[in-house]
């Protein structure tokens, strides 16, 4: 396995799962720019050692993902990167994996802008107890566990999950559950490192809890916008001391079919 890298998909993956991390991966990364037709189908058969039929599932698993484009008697080509589907976990994960720059930090932080204040102002009005139990768990957490502790990346995830929950938004819901692999990579790589910066973090995310047990939706989108805007200068700082990608990710390592 030369420029794809099969090696590294686990084995107790799919056959079409594996060829289809493997070849998503590559694709990513540039291995196969956007616009390349990838070897054909003999030379993808011998490297993968697998049937033709897992080799056909797999290029659908990534034409579904928007990713691939097959055309006759031309083959099967690397669609343009507008054409992805960034939304899908398993492209998301890849992405991740293969590093984090500027324009996906500022991308990332502007759906959640768009997504996540008015979560907050929602879940000020639908909150439930289990939602308020849920949300003041994750501040003790974030509050108990010292920064550099994974156990405080974490417990920030389960805060803003908690978050899109207590919306009462089904849509707010799934954009939260396709994010959490960036935004686990994100929490992790950018923790706090010093007491203070940890009470900070801590505290900025218990006042859009106590705005959401207020019911003020106002107060709650205010504080959810400060700590995202916040979130967004303190990883592109930690973006740049990071150590080099491949960054591990919280998407299971098996590529899914997406919907069609």
């Amino acid at each position: 396995m030369d420029e794809i890298g099969a090696e590294t998909v686990p084995r107790r993956c799919p056959g079409h799962a594996r060829v289809a991390r493997a070849l998503g991966t590559a694709i990513v990364a540039g291995r196969y720019p956007e616009g390349d037709v990838l070897p054909g189908e003999p030379v993808l058969l011998a490297r993968f050692g697998v049937s033709r039929t897992v080799l056909r599932e797999a290029m659908k698993t990534l034409s579904g993902k928007g990713m691939l484009e097959a055309r006759t008697r031309v083959g099967t080509r690397v669609r343009e990167r507008a054409a992805w589907n960034l939304f899908d976990r398993d492209v998301l994960a890849w992405t991740i994996e293969g590093g984090i720059d500027r324009r996906f930090l500022r991308d990332l932080a502007e759906i959640r802008l768009a997504v996540e204040p008015a979560a907050a102002s929602l879940a000020a009005e639908r909150r439930t107890t289990a939602d308020l139990d849920r949300l003041d768990a994750s501040v003790a957490a974030m509050r108990a566990a010292p920064g550099l502790d994974p156990a405080f990346a974490e417990a920030d995830l389960a805060f803003h999950l908690a978050l899109a929950d207590a919306s009462g938004n089904v849509f707010m819901h799934s954009v939260g559950a396709v994010t959490e692999a960036a935004l686990d990579v994100l929490f992790r790589l950018s923790r706090p490192t010093d007491p203070r910066a940890h009470a900070v973090s801590w505290r900025a995310h218990a006042a859009i809890a106590a705005a959401i047990r207020a019911r003020d939706p106002a107060a709650a989108a205010r504080a959810t916008e400060a700590v995202v805007r916040d979130g967004l200068r303190n990883s592109e700082a930690a973006v740049e001391r990071a150590p080099p990608p491949p960054y591990p990710t919280v998407s299971p390592p098996c590529a899914r079919r997406s919907p069609e």
